[in-house]
């Protein structure tokens, strides 16, 4: 029971913040608009300043895991191969793109973050995860949604510059990059700037929650079911099936094990929806995944969690 009760406070507040985000939408104080505004707020300045202020203020030298990285790095590769495969299964070739993205990617830097700040306190090791795992995610997403795109072209050296330029300037890495520069030249941060950073990273989490929940499209989620359920369960099951018992093996406990099942099973993030919209998919099936998957999550996350707290993982 008390695992149990260990699982539920670790991921009843997360989704308890989704659905305060779709209430609010509901009752009208959220709309369209506004959530695709919160997210691309979120995305821009507080959670980039959230991984900044986690990094700044660590001593690398003591806290950088290689063997932790490059296992998220080759988990991310082997899943994207993985769902790749799976989508030649499909007759209908123009969702291939979509299905292959949003079967791998995940919410890492949001959910991950939200879990483990939930769990210990701090973002712990997913900034590490995030290294791992978010430009592969951005590099393959773009790469595939090009690949696979209905009457378009492949991938040539324009795109492919786009593809870099985008990682270079994507928001997170840059806090990342950041974090890690100030962190490396142990540079002090003021009393003022402190509570300021603070502040800000402090709206990463429950804003980015409710403008998820409040994106959230019921009727959406039952387009396209089957292969919507396949990349679901990929997304939630199958990707953490097939690396935790790896992870585990590899002696990773605590904050690393629950950045690694955050980076597996969590929900798809919100913009592949967005991406895949923006490269010629009709997205239909991404908004899908991401709908089924965002729901149940909450009770796949809750059960790996379970497993491994009563396995003495965690």
């Amino acid at each position: 029971m008390d695992n149990l009760i260990f699982s539920l406070n670790a991921t009843v507040p997360i989704f308890v913040l989704m659905l305060l985000g779709l209430l609010f939408k509901y009752i009208g104080w959220i709309d369209d608009d506004f959530a695709a505004k919160m997210n691309r707020f979120v995305f821009l300045v507080p959670l980039p300043v959230l991984v900044f202020n986690d990094l700044a203020t660590v001593d690398f030298s003591q806290v950088w895991d290689t063997r932790f990285v490059m296992f998220c790095l080759l988990a991310t590769i082997v899943s994207i191969a993985i769902s790749v495969t799976v989508s030649f299964l499909w007759k209908d070739r123009t969702i291939q793109g979509e299905f292959i993205q949003s079967s791998y990617r995940s919410s890492a830097a949001l959910l991950g973050i939200a879990f483990i700040q939930n769990i210990y306190g701090n973002a712990g090791m997913a900034p590490l995860m995030i290294i791992g795992s978010v430009p592969l995610y951005n590099v393959m997403a773009v790469a595939m949604l090009s690949l696979f795109c209905p009457g378009r072209e492949k991938l040539n050296s324009k795109m492919l510059k786009a593809t870099l330029r985008g990682i270079v300037t994507n928001p997170i890495i840059v806090g990342i990059a950041a974090g890690l520069l100030w962190s490396a030249l142990k540079i002090p941060i003021p009393h003022i700037m402190e509570k300021t950073v603070t502040g800000i990273a402090g709206m990463a989490t429950p804003m980015g929650l409710m403008a998820m929940g409040a994106s959230f499209d019921v009727r959406k989620a039952f387009a396209k079911v089957k292969p919507a359920l396949a990349a679901s369960a990929l997304k939630l099951l199958g990707f953490c099936a097939l690396f935790l018992p790896a992870a585990v093996q590899m002696g990773f406990r605590e904050e690393k094990l629950v950045a690694i099942l955050v980076m597996l099973g969590s929900a798809t993030t919100v913009s592949c929806y967005v991406m895949a919209k923006n490269m010629g998919h009709d997205g239909i099936l991404s908004s899908s995944v991401i709908m089924l998957t965002t729901f149940f999550s909450a009770f796949s996350l809750t059960g790996w969690l379970y497993i491994l707290k009563s396995l003495g993982m965690l």
